[in-house]
């Protein structure tokens, strides 16, 4: 049997995550256009900002009235965590042409990173980089459809967004953190951002969020330094 091209290995594998993130465009397309943005503005957004939780926060604000500054601010903020895979992928992609990069850090996803730094980390790292673009369409596609889809129905289905479609995605990202709980840290790292994310549950702007990422990458980081000491004194 012909083995399969990194390309479409991409595509292969990141399959289940397009199954969890189907249900979340199709909201993501009634919300907007019910929250005032006209179909074109809504399809804009999820091409060229391509940043699902992102784009549910600033549908919400938009449809609350808030001032732009603070609506760019807090997806600024909310995106932030892409630099964080960013800095985990640079190892594997430092040799990659600055024409690959530039295109698959616009197109990075939580679900993305996840696929591809699991290959990459697991020592499959030849073709990575179509790999990676090949995980990077196939969501970006997906997000395209599904948006799309979600405008045309949102006029016929105005209740979609209460149907409980969202729990796809929520089982997704359970899918995507679940293996990475290997280690202290990662733990630490998870129950933090857990602990701070219910207890802020409802604050304004999705402060919650914010928080629990920073509660998150301080727990983590606390953990990991309180290792060292014991790995040094091990090896000595």
């Amino acid at each position: 049997m012909k083995p399969v091209s990194p390309l479409l290995a991409g595509v292969r594998d990141t399959v289940p995550m397009l199954v969890g993130a189907a249900p979340f465009g199709l909201i993501f397309g009634t919300l907007a256009v019910g929250a005032g943005l006209s179909p074109a503005a809504t399809l804009a957004m999820s091409a060229f900002v391509f940043a699902g939780s992102s784009q549910f926060v600033a549908v919400t604000l938009i449809g609350a009235g808030a001032a732009w500054p603070v609506i760019w601010m807090t997806t600024l903020v909310i995106n932030l965590r892409h630099a964080l895979y960013s800095a985990a992928l640079l190892p594997y992609a430092r040799a990659w042409p600055l024409s690959a990069r530039l295109p698959l850090a616009f197109w990075l996803t939580d679900e993305s990173y996840a696929v591809v730094e699991h290959r990459l980390r697991t020592g499959m790292a030849e073709g990575g980089m179509q790999y990676a673009f090949g995980s990077s369409l196939a969501m970006y596609g997906n997000w395209l459809l599904f948006s799309a889809l979600g405008v045309m129905l949102g006029s016929e289905l105005p209740g979609l967004a209460d149907w409980g479609l969202d729990f796809a995605m929520l089982a997704t990202f359970a899918a995507i953190v679940a293996p990475q709980l290997k280690n202290r840290p990662s733990l630490c790292a998870a129950t933090a951002a857990s602990a701070v994310a219910l207890a802020g549950h409802g604050w304004p702007y999705k402060l919650d969020l914010m928080a629990a990422a920073a509660a998150g990458v301080a727990a983590g980081l606390w953990a990991e330094s309180r290792q060292m000491p014991k790995k040094e004194e091990a090896e000595a």
